[in-house]
């Protein structure tokens, strides 16, 4: 299979191809692996029964995933990424600000990844900790390198087989444990701090997919209905991402493991002699999810030099570099943090909502209510065209945004007033209200002001 050709360019209509339906299946795919899976064990392990941890998850990834897929619908009407798109809302220097902040949580994810599926490596491989994190690098990257028909590829395979995987694990645990004594002997019961604590958890997990998820609904043609992308990507990831955290959040009860130990060892032991079979699905799940981290960063990372250098084509060459230098800072910092995972993984969580979510406000309210998807495409590769160099109101609202958040955040360094009185850190509300009620406002009355000064 050739490497793909295109990048931050304006996809031509004689290219486009494809339906929707490969939508749902990279959504659902990427989504249903043990990376996710994880986010239902938090509800169980601050105190929250099942029932109350499953309504949690639902009502976080029902809201959490309009967002997601309102992204989503944008690809097959502009044809450009997802971030190229935010220069028409932050100029087109602007919008390395944003950009830069996608890049630190893509990489983020990429090295907790790494991480969580050391032990799983290791139990098919013999390899040593360090080995286990650079070969799942190695075989992101691969992958990552080749491009889009690739990914979407290797998500429909992996549709099947992430779904018979954990199907049979549900039903593994149904059959070996008794999960009924397991539930009863739960102390567990209702309590809003860890309630809210799920749903943010939830809906962090859906919007951080907004920075990039229009870069694999990009090559549809541009005829397809929205509402065919919308409801394809909200199918995949919504249903994908509540069935296996509930799934996450049932076996923190059964199988106690998977939160103290290693998920991926763990659900594997179910399988008994097809254990290695298992892990290598397991693995190979994390892998796409990783593609897709590593996919959008690289996206991101070139959109931010050529805004200044007046590109429109990134070179194989220059992808490979770029592809290799995020790779290996993923994994030093993977090394480096391996030890210390639990904290490091609920953090990346939380920080991508301060940073993620204001932008995701900004550039929904745009493209829906401000500009009704109406944009000069020429003009976000051009500073000196409509878009301007830096919206200096755009920049402010953003930064509003982020600051909304502060009275909220929950971090394992920092507790802030209203998340130690409210039990759980809902900034994910004000960093979607705020800077959505600030930018339609300014718009509704004036046209921002756009800085070009050299």
């Amino acid at each position: 299979m050739d490497v793909e050709n295109r990048s931050i360019e304006f996809i031509p209509l004689n290219e486009r191809y494809g339906t929707p339906k490969r939508l749902f299946t990279i959504w659902f795919s990427s989504n249903v692996q043990v990376t996710a899976l994880m986010v239902g064990t938090l509800g169980i392990a601050a105190g929250l029964s099942l029932f109350w941890t499953l309504v949690a998850l639902l009502i976080g990834n029902a809201v959490g995933t309009i967002f997601m897929a309102a992204h989503s619908a944008q690809g097959p009407h502009l044809g450009i990424p997802q971030m190229i798109q935010s220069r028409a809302q932050f100029g087109v220097f602007g919008a390395a600000i944003p950009l830069l902040m996608v890049v630190v949580a893509a990489v983020l994810f990429l090295a907790a990844s790494g991480v969580l599926m050391r032990e799983s490596i290791k139990a098919v491989l013999p390899v040593t900790d360090n080995e286990a994190i650079i070969l799942l690098g190695v075989a992101t990257f691969i992958i990552g390198y080749i491009g889009y028909e690739l990914i979407h590829r290797v998500g429909a395979y992996m549709t099947v087989l992430s779904l018979i995987l954990f199907a049979a694990t549900a039903v593994l645990v149904c059959v070996k444990a008794d999960v009924h004594t397991a539930l009863q002997a739960s102390k567990h019961g209702f309590a809003a701090g860890p309630f809210n604590l799920v749903i943010a958890q939830a809906a962090s997990w859906a919007l951080g997919y907004g920075p990039y998820v229009a870069d694999y609904s990009r090559y549809l043609p541009a005829n397809v209905k929205t509402s065919d992308t919308f409801w394809s990507t909200y199918g995949g990831c919504g249903l994908g991402c509540f069935a296996v955290m509930a799934l996450g959040a049932l076996l923190a009860i059964v199988v106690p493991n998977v939160v103290t130990g290693d998920p991926g060892t763990s659900i594997a032991g179910l399988f008994g002699a097809l254990s290695k079979p298992a892990l290598i699905v397991i693995v190979m799940g994390v892998v796409l999810f990783n593609v897709l981290c590593l996919y959008s960063a690289y996206m991101s990372t070139v959109t931010i030099f050529s805004g200044f250098r007046k590109m429109t084509h990134i070179r194989k060459t220059t992808k490979f570099i770029v592809m290799a230098v995020l790779t290996v800072a993923s994994t030093l910092i993977a090394v480096r943090t391996q030890y210390h995972f639990n904290d490091y993984f609920a953090d990346i969580l939380n920080i991508q909502l301060y940073v993620i979510v204001p932008w995701s406000a900004i550039n929904l309210v745009d493209y829906y209510l401000v500009k009704h998807g109406k944009y000069d495409i020429p003009a976000m590769y051009d500073s000196r065209g409509q878009y301007g160099k830096f919206n200096v109101t755009t920049l402010t609202i953003y930064a509003i945004g982020i600051l909304s958040t502060i009275p909220f955040m929950d971090l394992s360094f920092y507790h802030s007033y209203f998340a130690k009185l409210i039990g759980a850190d809902v900034s994910w509300i004000p960093s979607l209200v705020v800077p959505g009620v600030l930018y339609y406002a300014v718009h509704a009355f004036q046209r921002a002001p756009v800085l070009n000064a050299e």
